[in-house]
């Protein structure tokens, strides 16, 4: 038997449940504040399309046949289906809840993650999030294992199994004080860096990599004073006047905004080889909360265009 699926109507489906659940036709339209003569012509409709005996007509009401204990079980698993269904979209629609799991390299961590969930929870109280700091490989491991669902980090090459939901060319740039002598400028060189004071972090850092392959280029040779893995330290000895640090222009947004800060772009060719990536793991649906708060992010990071 060919079955006809628009005889199986939302509201067909919930006539007949309410007939069988109530045992007559005249106790369903109560309950429904529907007319018996609608529930009727439903019934009589799907017993149509469907070409058998959904009931058996009795003195004291009506009982399902074969057929139609099949039908009210395909019925109910529908019913369930449209309610989760709903519930999911009413959730979505409100974010009451859930928890976003981030995995971020350290520069990220200061400023713009905190913002960014500030911002969002306005919006979405309900919402958790949970922020682990790591390097860059760390970051990417963490999403492709399943123990972040956000990773937010720098990135020189593409990763497998990640899905990158924005990436953006990230220029270095040199943080210093607003009364250093290079603050006035619209762009250095590392040339011009080089009479001056510096602050770097480690060599396994990807800003550090990108700093000595294109000093090597040129046979520049930098002396760090400080050296530190804390990108914190190394940013606020650059802004209380200690010399120069390195960083990308998103690590230190909310402190250009504020004025605390200089940033002027390197403009030497290789200094923009990293890359900013919000990646997720591939081929995955992400919960509603995870999927808003990643929009979020997007968002934002192309509102600064690093």
């Amino acid at each position: 038997m060919a079955m006809n699926s628009r005889a199986l109507q939302e509201t067909a489906l919930r006539y007949f449940l309410a007939v069988i659940k109530n045992g007559s036709i005249s106790e369903a339209s109560l309950k429904l504040n529907v007319a018996a003569s609608a529930i009727s012509r439903q019934i009589a409709r799907l017993e149509s399309e469907l070409d058998t005996q959904l009931f058996e007509r009795r003195a004291r009401g009506m009982v399902p046949s074969a057929a139609g204990e099949l039908l009210a079980a395909h019925a109910r698993r529908m019913q369930l289906e449209t309610d989760r269904v709903a519930s999911e979209i009413l959730a979505l629609q409100g974010l009451e809840r859930g928890t976003v799991r981030l995995a971020s390299s350290e520069g990220f961590a200061v400023d713009f993650i905190p913002l960014a969930i500030t911002q969002f929870r306005r919006r979405y109280q309900g919402i958790q999030f949970r922020l682990s700091v790591n390097s860059p490989a760390e970051v990417t491991r963490k999403v492709r294992e399943g123990e972040a669902d956000i990773g937010l980090t720098f990135s020189l090459a593409p990763e497998r199994d990640i899905q990158v939901e924005s990436r953006q060319r990230s220029r270095i740039h040199a943080l210093m004080a607003h009364e250093h002598p290079l603050a006035g400028r619209q762009q250095v060189t590392l040339a011009q860096l080089q009479s001056h004071t510096i602050a770097l972090p480690p060599p396994e850092t990807t800003l550090r990599q990108l700093f000595d392959i294109c000093c090597s280029q040129q046979n520049l040779i930098f002396e760090s004073i400080f050296t530190s893995n804390y990108t914190e330290a190394l940013v606020n000895f650059a802004m209380l006047g200690g010399g120069i640090a390195l960083a990308g222009e998103v690590s230190v947004r909310h402190r250009l905004l504020q004025d605390r800060v200089v940033a002027v772009p390197i403009r030497d060719a290789g200094m923009d080889a990293r890359h900013v990536e919000l990646q997720t793991l591939a081929n995955r649906t992400l919960p509603a909360a995870t999927a808003a708060f990643v929009e979020h992010l997007k968002g934002m990071m192309d509102s600064g265009k690093p």
